[in-house]
């Protein structure tokens, strides 16, 4: 008898010795286990000063990973800047009254959209992680990257005042929306 409760108390002392080397960070609810990966949080979205994306590539070849990553981060960076632009744009021609405000909208998403596929020049990487799988042979790479708001509409400001697309009116339309936004996240910057 002692020796069976010496044996169960060795046991149970076993178990909690055991219970703190066991990992605590991974909570796993009906929905699976909770997976923490790098860039996420406040930190890596977007807010009143910055336009914020993020991405993850996966490949056997490090550079296709990380090609991968960054092209996921940058549609991620350019989807949220035409996501504000047109919600912008559509908020603006609302107020105004204007015969050709359709045109105006038109001509400006075009903008966006050409805006966005050329080189930006205040895109700046904020981070980037690379991870292998040694099991697989499979490189993993996490990037962010991040653009001023107000550089980006001023970016897009200068792109409008040279597209020969866009005729007098619509530029004129197009600038004082530009105009309102850079007055907006300059002073978001200097807070």
């Amino acid at each position: 008898m002692m020796l069976r409760t010496t044996l169960g108390l060795f046991t149970a002392a076993s178990l909690l010795l055991a219970v703190p080397g066991c990992k605590g960070s991974k909570k796993t609810t009906a929905a699976g286990t909770k997976v923490e990966m790098p860039f996420t949080g406040n930190k890596y979205e977007s807010n009143n000063r910055f336009f914020r994306g993020t991405g993850m590539g996966v490949s056997v070849k490090q550079n296709i990973a990380r090609s991968k990553s960054d092209l996921e981060a940058k549609n991620q960076l350019a989807s949220q800047v035409g996501t504000n632009i047109r919600a912008v744009t559509d908020q603006y021609l609302g107020q105004t009254e204007n015969a050709n405000n359709a045109d105006v909208a038109d001509k400006f998403q075009s903008l966006v959209r050409e805006v966005m596929s050329t080189q930006i020049g205040d895109l700046r990487k904020m981070g980037e992680e690379t991870r292998l799988n040694e099991t697989t042979g499979d490189y993993t790479v996490y990037t962010a990257y991040e653009i001023k708001k107000n550089a980006m509409f001023r970016f897009m400001k200068k792109q409008a005042q040279t597209n020969t697309k866009i005729d007098e009116a619509a530029r004129k339309k197009i600038e004082e929306i530009l105009d309102e936004e850079i007055k907006k996240a300059d002073l978001e910057d200097h807070d």
